[in-house]
């Protein structure tokens, strides 16, 4: 399984990007595994519900399984790695997207928008193999039309067959 970053300051459009490029991947018959990574603490329970009175009682790990969906909570490691990410998912997948987390030492895609006026990260981080823009940009990288996922689509393909 490869694994791709998909960093950029927030407002950038991440989230709008991906949601966009897992349907076309997908239809190339990607399996795609997606993780959200966030500086906040995150909690799906509700205090009260039985499944956080469970986690609360002491239970390293509680899953609460409905008909069509599963959501599993267990404690983060000390050390986020890549590693530890992979050994977490459930199933197999072909690609796993990795939306945040720009520290992680993995090949990323910077969704970058010039009118945010934040610095592009590419110029600190050779291990972005791709801007995605909505404008022009000088970089060490490929520049990729933020507003034509399709291509970005076709340029992660490419990738993901390459040679690793």
């Amino acid at each position: 399984m490869k694994a791709l970053g998909v960093i950029g300051y927030s407002g950038s459009g991440k989230t709008t990007l991906l949601c966009a490029l897992i349907p076309l991947l997908r239809a190339a018959d990607l399996r795609i595994a997606m993780v959200k990574s966030t500086h906040h603490d995150v909690d799906w329970d509700t205090p009260g519900k039985d499944s956080y009175r469970l986690r609360e009682a002491g239970a390293e790990t509680v899953m609460l399984q409905g008909p069509k969906r599963w959501f599993t909570t267990c404690p983060a490691p000390e050390k986020i790695t890549l590693e530890s990410i992979v050994a977490s998912l459930p199933a197999p997948a072909d690609l796993l997207l990795i939306e945040g987390n720009k520290a992680l030492p993995i090949p990323k895609i910077e969704v970058h928008r010039p009118a945010l006026q934040k610095p592009l990260l590419a110029a600190e981080d050779h291990r972005i193999i791709a801007v995605a823009s909505d404008a022009t940009l000088l970089t060490h990288c490929a520049v990729l039309d933020l507003n034509a996922p399709e291509s970005i689509a076709q340029f992660i393909h490419h990738w993901i067959h390459e040679e690793p």
